[in-house]
């Protein structure tokens, strides 16, 4: 009962937060910019709010519970990643002037068939990503009210649906900055009681992990026997992939200029670094006092779990409230920034775009991931997040990469790539759900495929462009990009 009323408050609250971006969105870009009007702090705690998602909240700590102390090197790419983009594509993309990737690949290559290839790898990377947040809403309302998996997978569509169909970015900064703080107090401060609590035991806790492929330095995806290539294949995902997020990229654009997105960029670093100190505490304190979990496949929900096995009573109850809350926190908020996306694909890159079709392009794209999520109640939350990393990684990483840092890239060449990436990636990774596990190195290759589709793409994308020649205003839209900042009046 204390966690569906903590639910209830932060579902009351994000509604009302958001009612308030309601009156901006009028036109197009009020609705998926804000008329790039955000505050740097407002946007740093907006950006982390939805970045931080069920694969940090109960993904990771799952992953930490089931595979080892290895699964940590997740969380160093989902840091390391936000260093990419601050490096090579915050200033740039916001110089860009364009809303969406496809908007960018329009802008640099001047093509409408490579904008709307664009919009459809969106749509992809955007479903494959909303899925597990979904998923998340329906495991931890499930927990703690014993409601079926579907409730909360439909509740949290509904919720985030409407939420930003009416209020579109200006609404889900708020609410994604409100769920910030929600997230990082009502999962911070439970890991710190629950440490205390554990930290009685001394020598016994020590004891009772076990010491051996479990606290191994490096990530062993599936029992492959391949830590090194596992954990390459998945920093490579997880780095690259932030740097061609649509979500993410979305965000820059909200930015008054160049120069303060990238301060922004820098200010996430520090508060995801922060964020992900405490995943790792359940997934270390689920290891001794819920190991339970690993035999019955339900690893995702140690986060959830764990308060109530080690603090009994009314104490362990408000726990569980709080981390039940935090982890619904992480699927809204992450949620509203995959939605704006998703729908700026279907309506602003595929079709004319207009606020009434964006508004019904978020509830169509709500729908059908609520659809999608149904059926996946027992696939690991960061295995479908590794892939939604990994199709970006594969494609726009390297379309934003080449099309901001060289001037060689062609229209055919960024076609071919894209084609390549989204193709290599997607099917490596059906074909690791089709055809089942697979001894050794081949389980990596299908299950984290970025080890080999990144170098794919790139390698496709600058070749083929070397075989054809670059659009006659390339020198000048690269010109645009990296303009000095005074002479661009970017203050």
């Amino acid at each position: 009962m204390t966690s569906l009323l903590a639910i209830g408050l932060l579902l009351g609250s994000s509604v009302i937060i958001g009612v308030y971006g309601v009156r901006a969105a009028r036109s197009t870009p009020d609705f998926l910019v804000a008329s790039q009007q955000i505050r740097p702090g407002w946007n740093a705690m907006a950006i982390a709010g939805e970045y931080v998602s069920a694969a940090s909240v109960l993904g990771l700590a799952g992953l930490m519970l089931k595979n080892g102390v290895g699964s940590l090197w997740w969380a160093v790419g989902f840091t390391a990643g936000y260093v990419a983009v601050a490096a090579l594509v915050a200033g740039p993309m916001r110089r860009s002037g364009a809303y969406t990737v496809p908007d960018f690949a329009d802008y640099r290559l001047g093509s409408r068939a490579v904008r709307k290839l664009c919009a459809v790898i969106v749509l992809v990377i955007m479903w494959l990503y909303l899925i597990p947040q979904f998923k998340g809403a329906g495991v931890v309302l499930h927990l703690v009210s014993g409601t079926p998996y579907w409730v909360g997978v439909v509740l949290a569509g509904a919720v985030v649906s409407s939420s930003i169909a009416v209020g579109g970015m200006r609404a889900a900064t708020y609410v994604q900055a409100f769920h910030y703080v929600v997230k990082l107090i009502f999962i911070a401060v439970p890991a710190l009681v629950l440490l205390v609590r554990a930290g009685g035991e001394g020598r016994e806790l020590a004891l009772r992990v076990d010491a051996g492929a479990w606290s191994r330095p490096l990530l062993d995806l599936e029992g492959s026997g391949q830590p090194l290539l596992a954990t390459w294949s998945v920093l490579l995902a997880t780095t690259l992939g932030a740097v061609g997020l649509p979500h993410v990229i979305m965000r820059f654009h909200t930015s008054a200029t160049a120069r303060i997105a990238r301060r922004v960029a820098v200010w996430v670093i520090v508060l995801l670094g922060l964020f992900y100190l405490f995943p790792a505490v359940y997934g270390l304190l689920g290891r001794v006092f819920a190991p339970g979990l690993i035999t019955e496949g339900h690893t995702d929900q140690v986060t959830v779990v764990l308060p109530g096995a080690m603090v009994p009573g009314a104490w362990g109850a408000v726990l569980t409230a709080l981390v039940a809350a935090g982890a619904f926190a992480a699927v809204l908020s992450t949620s509203s920034g995959l939605l704006l996306a998703l729908a700026g694909g279907l309506s602003h890159d595929l079709s004319r775009s207009s606020v009434p079709r964006l508004r019904l392009a978020v509830a169509a794209g709500a729908l059908v991931a609520v659809g999608l999520s149904l059926p996946a109640e027992r696939v690991d939350i960061n295995v479908l997040v590794g892939w939604a990393f990994a199709v970006a990684a594969s494609t726009f990483c390297p379309l934003l990469v080449l099309g901001i840092w060289w001037r060689g890239l062609t229209v055919p060449g960024a076609a071919a790539g894209l084609i390549a990436g989204v193709c290599a990636a997607t099917g490596a990774a059906l074909a690791s759900v089709v055809t089942g596990p697979h001894p050794g190195w081949l389980t990596v290759l299908l299950a984290q495929p970025a080890a080999w589709t990144v170098p794919l793409a790139f390698t496709v994308m600058a070749g083929v462009s070397l075989l054809t020649r670059p659009p006659e205003w390339a020198e000048r839209a690269l010109l645009r990009l990296h303009i000095p900042q005074r002479a661009a009046g970017d203050g």
